[in-house]
């Protein structure tokens, strides 16, 4: 049986690095997700939602990058790996619907199925790797413990009061986050060595890459749906629409004219790919995602609330998504590239600066202050990359 699993794992040929329709129909779980978080968000936005925000955007990347990461490994054109990705996807609708009431009524269900996706997800992997690739097997006994004693901490958040929910959920996203650093250190067999999944850069590349379109996506989706719902209020609201889909546009030009496809080359030349790998994908697009989201949630408050005076918890999302946007965007090009992109670096001291005119600014203005410093950084990047090219050629 051992020896039939060998087919089970991803092709060493250019086919393999493509991401497959078994994957991108998997993706579409996700699109449900962002839109129930954002939806969520923008409801009723404050720094104690945007704390909890911060846990479902955790969970939701990290279960998505995980599996990314298996899909890597094995080849989802087979029909035991889709049976697993449609799985999957039904405890990823789960999720999804329990997302809106999970520090309610529903947060045994997202933690059950969070739990369950995790693990169902790396004990199939540690079948899959047994008897083909004994190294990746033992990493994955050793991911599989991580998840256990994480998933513990999962259901007993689901179980306590909502008051104490966010404590245990913390707790359990600490120990999945921090697994990797140690490389999966347990008890009795140690630490993982440095380098032994067979990673394919180039595929995780555009899988993230995929992952940042589907959150733009779904910013242009509810952007588009809150300016059809306020269509009547004036010519504000298509100015804030315009804005909104040039701060989409533009962070679309600045993640991918450059940055996306360095990622990729340097994910696929590097001599640690596994390594790599974490540095720019598992950790580096997380505040890139998030960044994308909380910009969508800023979106929202602009166009449904043009004129009212800001606060700090909607500069949170107007400017901390652009701000956090370039961020993640500055460390993926820092560590494809070997050098800093002064242009974002500039972005994020700007964006910095703007929160000083928060008490005095409309919402529509602190919009118009993020697609401007957008709008700068893109053209200062998309200059000095010409430039750089002449001068190489």
């Amino acid at each position: 049986m051992a020896e039939g699993k060998h087919h089970w794992l991803r092709k060493d040929d250019a086919e393999s690095t493509k991401a497959s329709f078994p994957e991108l129909f998997f993706d579409l779980v996700f699109v449900f997700a962002l839109i129930q978080l954002s939806q969520t968000l923008a409801s009723d936005f404050s720094f104690g939602i945007a704390f909890d925000a911060l846990i479902f955007i955790f969970a939701l990347w990290w279960v998505w990058i995980h599996t990314t990461w298996v899909t890597n490994l094995l080849d989802a054109e087979v029909v035991p790996v889709r049976l697993l990705l449609f799985w999957l996807m039904f405890l990823g609708i789960v999720l999804a619907i329990a997302l809106p009431k999970a520090f309610g009524e529903a947060g045994l269900v997202f933690a059950l199925a969070y739990a369950a996706m995790q693990l169902s997800r790396s004990l199939f992997a540690l079948y899959a790797f047994k008897g083909t690739d004994a190294s990746s097997f033992m990493t994955f006994a050793r991911i599989t413990m991580w998840l256990l004693v994480s998933s513990a901490f999962w259901v007993a958040g689901g179980l306590v009061s909502p008051e104490s929910r966010a404590v245990f959920w913390i707790a359990a996203l600490a120990i999945e986050y921090s697994a990797p650093l140690v490389r999966y250190w347990t008890p009795g067999i140690g630490a993982s060595p440095a380098e032994t999944l067979d990673v394919n850069g180039e595929h995780l590349a555009e899988r993230c890459a995929l992952f940042v379109i589907i959150a733009l996506g779904e910013t242009i989706i509810t952007t588009g749906k809150t300016a059809s719902d306020h269509a009547d209020e004036g010519s504000i609201i298509f100015l804030v629409l315009v804005l909104a889909f040039l701060t989409t546009v533009l962070m679309w030009w600045i993640y991918f004219h450059d940055g996306q496809e360095r990622a990729a080359d340097t994910a696929e030349d590097a001599t640690e790919p596994q390594n790599t790998a974490d540095h720019l994908f598992t950790y580096g697009h997380l505040p890139i995602v998030a960044g994308i989201i909380l910009t969508a949630v800023g979106e929202d408050f602009t166009l449904t609330h043009p004129h009212n005076q800001s606060d700090h918890a909607n500069a949170l999302a107007i400017l901390g998504g652009p701000l956090l946007f370039l961020a993640g965007t500055l460390w993926m090009k820092t560590v494809s590239s070997r050098s800093v992109p002064w242009s974002h670096c500039t972005g994020i001291s700007a964006i910095l600066a703007g929160f000083i005119f928060v008490p005095y600014a409309e919402n529509f203005l602190l919009q118009l202050m993020a697609a401007a410093i957008l709008l700068a950084v893109a053209l200062w990047e998309y200059i000095a990359l010409r430039r750089f090219r002449r001068a190489s050629a």
